[in-house]
C-alpha cells in the first residue's frame, strides 16, 4: 500500500512538472526574414471588438465568475442585438493608413468564444447575428487596398465553450487550457485553420491567452500552412502596457491601449492624448520595437469622435515627419535627456525627437548633442518646415543652426512652422542632420 501512494504522488508531480513545462515553452519558428520586415513596420493598430460592446463592457472577462443567468444572457441574447450597422472597414484601413501605421491587427476571437468571422465551428458568430456579415473579410480587402500588412488576433481561451461543455469557466485552471482539455484544443485548431486558409495568406497573427501550451499548438497551425506568417505573440516578446528600459536582442512588440481600457468604454475612459502616443511612439521606435496602438470601435461599428480625435492629430504630426520612420532604424545612442535618435539605414543621416513643452511659435532653443559631431558637410533641417520663414514676421531667420563643441555639438532651433490657429502645438520637433558623423568615429 505504501508503494502504491509512492508511485501515485510522483505520478501527480510528474504531471505537475510537464504542465508547468508545457504550459513555459515558447516555440519561435517565425523567419528571420519576416522578423525583420516586421520590425520595418514599426507602428501597427490593434482592434478589440466583440458582441459584449453593446454594454461598454471588459472584452470578455466577465463571463468569468458569472452566474448561469448572466451567462445564458451573455450567450442568448446578446447576438440577437448586435448591429454594427455604421461599420466601414474601409474607413478604419484609411484612418490607420493616414495616421502612419503599417499594419492592423483585428480580433477574430476574444477569449468570449464569440467569432467576428465565418465559421462553421460553432453558431456564436457574427454571422448568426442581425448583422450578418463577415467583418473579417471586410477588414482583409480593406486593408490589402490600403497597402498595410493583415494581422489576426486570436484566443485559445474560449469561455463559450467551456459553458458548453459544463467545464467552470476559468483562466489558469487546467481543465480550462488547451494542454489538459482535448476538446478544446481539436476546437481551435479548426478555427485556426479556417482563419488561415479562408483570407488568403495572412501576415501576422497575435495569440493571446493564459495557455502557452496553446498558443504554441496554434503557432505550428500557422506555421504549416503559411510559413511566411509572423506569429508575435506566443512567439516573441509583446509586453502589455509597457515599454522595456533599453533595446532587447530579438524583435518585440509593445501594445498599449488609448484609453483604459481594450474595448470601447462610454462612461469614465480616460484616454491619452495624441502627444503621450506620439512620445511613446519614438521611445518604443528608437529601441528598436514595434508600437501597436490599440482602438475599440462602438457598438455601431465607428470610432467615437475621442478616439479618431487623438488619431488625426497624430496624422497631422506624421504628415510632417513620416520620413523618419523610413528606412531607419536605432542609432548607437538611444537618447539624451529630452532628445530620442533615429539613424537612416544607408545614407548619413540622423534623425533627433526633441520632446519640449511649452515651446511658442517663434521661440529658438538651444540644445547640446554630445553623440554626434558636424562635419564641413553637415546639413541640418527641421522636418515639415523650409527654414526660411517665420509667418508674419518677415525679420526674423528661423533656420537651424549647428556647431561644433569639444564634447559634441550644439544645436539652435526655432518652432517656426504654425500648426494651429492658436499657434499651440505641444508635439515633438523633428531635426534631420544629413553627413552627420558619431563624436566617437569624429575622434578616431
Amino acid at each position: 500500500m505504501e508503494n502504491l501512494k509512492k508511485t501515485i504522488i510522483i505520478i501527480i508531480l510528474a504531471s505537475i512538472i510537464q504542465f508547468s513545462y508545457a504550459q513555459n515553452q515558447i516555440l519561435n519558428l517565425n523567419k528571420p526574414e519576416r522578423e525583420q520586415w516586421f520590425t520595418e513596420l514599426g507602428f501597427g493598430m490593434f482592434i478589440h471588438w466583440s458582441l459584449d460592446v453593446q454594454l461598454g463592457m471588459v472584452i470578455s472577462h466577465s463571463m468569468v465568475g458569472a452566474s448561469d443567468e448572466y451567462l445564458d444572457r451573455y450567450i442568448n441574447e446578446l447576438p440577437k442585438s448586435f448591429n454594427p450597422q455604421y461599420f466601414n472597414a474601409e474607413i478604419w484601413a484609411r484612418v490607420a493608413k493616414m495616421a502612419g501605421m503599417k499594419y492592423l491587427v483585428f480580433t477574430t476571437k476574444h477569449h468570449n468564444g464569440f467569432c467576428m468571422y465565418d465559421t462553421k465551428s460553432t453558431d456564436f458568430n457574427i454571422m448568426k447575428t442581425p448583422y450578418g456579415k463577415d467583418i473579417t473579410k471586410m477588414i482583409v480587402n480593406a486593408c490589402r487596398k490600403e497597402g498595410l500588412a493583415v494581422g489576426f488576433y486570436f484566443s485559445p481561451d474560449d469561455f463559450h465553450f467551456l459553458y458548453k461543455q459544463s467545464v467552470l469557466i476559468s483562466r489558469k485552471r487546467p481543465e480550462a487550457l488547451a494542454i489538459q482539455n482535448a476538446g478544446l484544443n481539436a476546437y481551435v485548431k479548426e478555427q485556426m485553420k479556417e482563419l488561415m486558409t479562408q483570407y488568403g495568406k495572412i501576415d501576422i497573427v497575435f495569440i493571446d491567452g493564459a495557455d502557452q501550451f496553446g498558443k504554441t499548438e496554434l503557432a505550428k497551425v500557422c506555421w504549416d500552412i503559411n510559413p511566411e506568417v509572423v506569429v508575435t505573440r506566443g512567439a516573441i516578446q509583446t509586453p502589455e502596457q509597457k515599454t522595456p528600459d533599453s533595446s532587447l536582442p530579438s524583435p518585440w512588440e509593445s501594445c498599449y491601449t488609448l484609453g483604459d481600457q481594450w474595448q470601447y468604454r462610454p462612461t469614465n475612459e480616460k484616454y491619452k492624448t495624441a502627444k503621450t502616443t506620439i512620445t511613446k511612439l519614438i521611445e518604443i521606435r528608437a529601441k528598436g520595437g514595434n508600437f501597436l496602438l490599440n482602438f475599440g470601435p462602438d457598438a455601431d461599428g465607428q470610432f467615437p469622435p475621442e478616439q479618431l480625435g487623438v488619431l488625426n492629430e497624430i496624422s497631422l504630426w506624421m504628415f510632417m515627419n513620416k520620413e523618419a520612420f523610413e528606412q531607419t532604424a536605432p542609432h548607437q545612442t538611444t537618447r539624451e535627456g529630452d532628445i530620442w535618435f533615429l539613424k537612416h539605414k544607408e545614407k548619413q543621416t540622423v534623425y533627433a525627437f526633441i520632446i519640449e513643452d511649452n515651446w511658442k511659435l517663434g521661440e529658438r532653443r538651444t540644445f547640446q548633442i554630445r553623440s554626434l559631431q558636424a562635419t564641413d558637410s553637415t546639413k541640418i533641417t527641421v522636418l515639415g518646415h523650409n527654414g526660411k520663414v517665420l509667418e508674419y514676421n518677415p525679420e526674423a531667420d528661423p533656420a537651424p543652426t549647428i556647431t561644433n563643441k569639444n564634447d559634441g555639438m550644439e544645436i539652435s532651433v526655432m518652432r517656426a512652422q504654425r500648426i494651429y490657429n492658436d499657434r499651440q502645438w505641444s508635439n515633438p520637433i523633428v531635426v534631420k542632420f544629413e553627413r552627420i558623423e558619431s563624436s566617437e568615429a569624429k575622434n578616431k
